[in-house]
């Protein structure tokens, strides 16, 4: 066992996180499950959403058998939506191809929809006690630190060096489950000690052999990504009120929210009046006034104004499938995209005053 993984080991049994809702199981679908939500989202987001998640799809088969839009409702307000589909996708494949029984060799978990090497490495080596390599965002900054290896993580060049030092550091022995221990280190290593901002150098483990303590360049590291101007859209949601209702529309089954029901939307600054009456045959007039709503996504800003209409009368348009009026209390629990909820919970407010 290499000096690193050792005193990273006797740190995690110690100090590390063990009583988290996922942890002390070896059960494959538990883990999977919390492995896929903490993709790009915090464990304190994630707790809750995971609890309810296993209390509605309890088993691989639960999951399978719900419908995309009752999975995407249980996962509403998490974002990274297309982490709920390729779940529901991988989970019909298990049933399908695999007998309902999550699969133990590595290069097959990685077949699995959603699923790539650091994702299996964590399922496989918590679940099966394979030695496998992780590599997620916090192990990269440990690494990038501890190594002194400086580029953008993400850079092709630099994440193949850090595969590469990943591999080196593994324990060879797994006597103790001691790859679960390293592996949780590492997670908690960087979750709670060698943070982004404010690390504890202080309380870990490796600063003796951390070469970015060592020339007090911590917080230089890793290198941040090359910034970019973010492009910036804007969009106006017509929201058509009839009595405590109002309608949404099913989103395509990819790109942003897709699968989640929003509002229709059309581009700022176009006739909002003619456009209802057009493509929706509705006869409307404008009704409460909601301030601008603006979400950040990864690649760009979106700045939303939503547009009230009370709706005069209407035709069978608005009964094709993909739309449905529902009552705004019931909307802001249905699959939708967290924008849609601040917009649902502002308007419920402003017609309780």
């Amino acid at each position: 066992m290499t000096d690193f993984a050792s005193r990273l080991i006797v740190w995690q049994k110690q100090y590390g996180r063990h009583n988290l809702p996922w942890q002390n199981t070896t059960d494959p679908y538990a883990i999977w499950v919390s492995e896929i939500m903490l993709q790009q989202t915090q464990v304190s987001a994630v707790i809750g959403y995971y609890s309810k998640f296993m209390v509605r799809f309890p088993t691989i088969a639960a999951l399978a058998s719900a419908t995309q839009d009752d999975v995407l409702q249980h996962w509403s307000g998490l974002g990274y939506y297309s982490r709920a589909r390729n779940l529901h996708n991988a989970a019909q494949t298990i049933m399908d191809e695999h007998s309902g029984q999550f699969p133990q060799d590595f290069d097959t978990i990685q077949t699995l929809s959603g699923i790539g090497r650091s994702t299996a490495a964590a399922i496989a080596s918590f679940s099966f006690n394979q030695v496998q390599t992780i590599l997620d965002g916090n192990v990269k900054r440990v690494l990038a630190r501890h190594f002194f290896v400086e580029g953008w993580p993400g850079a092709p060049k630099i994440e193949k060096e850090l595969w590469v030092l990943a591999e080196k550091l593994l324990p060879k022995q797994t006597t103790n489950k001691s790859i679960v221990a390293y592996t949780q280190g590492l997670m908690d290593l960087g979750a709670t000690i060698c943070t982004r901002s404010n690390p504890k150098c202080s309380k870990c483990p490796l600063n003796g052999t951390c070469e970015a303590y060592k020339q007090q360049r911590v917080h230089a590291l890793p290198t941040p990504k090359p910034r970019k101007v973010v492009p910036e859209k804007n969009i106006t949601m017509l929201i058509f009120l009839r009595g405590n209702q109002v309608m949404l529309e099913k989103r395509p089954p990819t790109g942003i929210w897709g699968g989640l029901w929003s509002f229709p939307e059309v581009e700022t600054n176009h006739q909002v009046e003619s456009i209802v009456l057009n493509q929706f045959g509705i006869i409307a007039k404008a009704s409460i006034t909601l301030p601008i709503l603006s979400h950040t996504f990864t690649h760009f800003k979106l700045h939303i104004q939503p547009q009230t209409l009370e709706v005069l009368k209407l035709d069978t348009k608005v009964s094709e499938p993909g739309k449905m009026w529902i009552a705004v209390e019931d909307a802001i629990d249905a699959a939708i995209p967290a924008p849609i909820r601040k917009i649902l919970n502002l308007l419920q407010n402003k017609n309780s005053i």
